[in-house]
């Protein structure tokens, strides 16, 4: 384990988990916690032995938003450096929703406001029961600059959206799943079991294959049918080109497993 205090790198296998590490503010995310959040993303995507990413808050609870003392505070009523607080939070969460690996969020406990952000910023999501969700900025009469407006929507739909953002209602795990948000919930005792079931079908793909099919599914709703079918083929043609194709086919063609290169 990697540990800066406020944010803790783990690798157990093929699963990275990066923890946030203050639970006593909830773990709210202070300018070093973002800084280092960034960092250990990178250095997940950039460890070949590493297939699948998790983000997890000690303490029993996720992340209840940015520290309003020490993040968001300092900003307001200062346009230049709300923005670029907004952009910093944005292209952090951007990178993992765009990261080579699966990313998954597993949320006990609060995941509201930036918290919120980063939990709809990863390609999963998993809660236990007992969680509560929501984007809740209303209620601080803030608004969110990491995801809501361009990822809340692809997820729910606009009216349901609009009845999160809008009133700042907080969903259990259970609410959470069936409005689409989370794929998976699990009591919290059995949360853990959940977290290591859920990754298992994703840590033994092909990781070049895995990065190739996230990276096309993400521009999904980015474009016209005619261009997207241009992209499908494109990325058939590179896919399909690769070692790990080749391995895929002729271990199949062999009976036995494959043995992945990356590439």
């Amino acid at each position: 384990m990697s540990s800066r205090d406020v944010v803790e790198y783990e690798v157990n296998g093929p699963v990275a988990t990066i923890w946030i590490n203050r639970p006593e503010v909830k773990n709210c995310v202070s300018p070093r916690v973002l800084d280092l959040l960034g960092e250990f993303g990178r250095k997940a995507e950039d460890d070949a032995s590493v297939r699948a990413v998790v983000f997890r808050g000690r303490g029993n609870t996720f992340c209840a938003g940015a520290d309003l003392g020490q993040l968001v505070g300092p900003a307001l009523h200062t346009t230049v450096d709300s923005l670029a607080l907004a952009q910093k939070s944005a292209r952090t969460y951007n990178h993992f929703f765009n990261m080579r690996k699966p990313t998954i969020a597993a949320v006990e406990g609060h995941a509201v406001a930036g918290g919120f952000e980063l939990m709809i910023s990863c390609d999963f999501a998993l809660a236990a029961t007992t969680a509560k969700i929501g984007d809740f900025h209303i209620r601080r009469a803030l608004f969110g600059g990491a995801g809501p407006i361009y990822r809340l929507p692809r997820y729910i739909g606009l009216r349901k959206s609009k009845e999160l953002m809008l009133t700042g209602k907080l969903l259990s795990g259970t609410e959470a799943k069936e409005w689409g948000l989370v794929n998976d919930v699990s009591e919290p005792d059995q949360f853990d079991a959940l977290i290591e079931k859920f990754c298992e079908p994703l840590i033994d793909k092909s990781p070049f294959c895995m990065w190739m099919t996230k990276e096309a599914i993400n521009r999904g709703l980015d474009a016209d049918t005619e261009s997207l079918i241009t992209l499908e083929t494109m990325t058939c043609n590179v896919v399909h080109q690769s070692a790990d194709a080749k391995e895929g086919v002729t271990a199949f063609l062999e009976k036995r497993t494959p043995t992945w290169v990356g590439n």
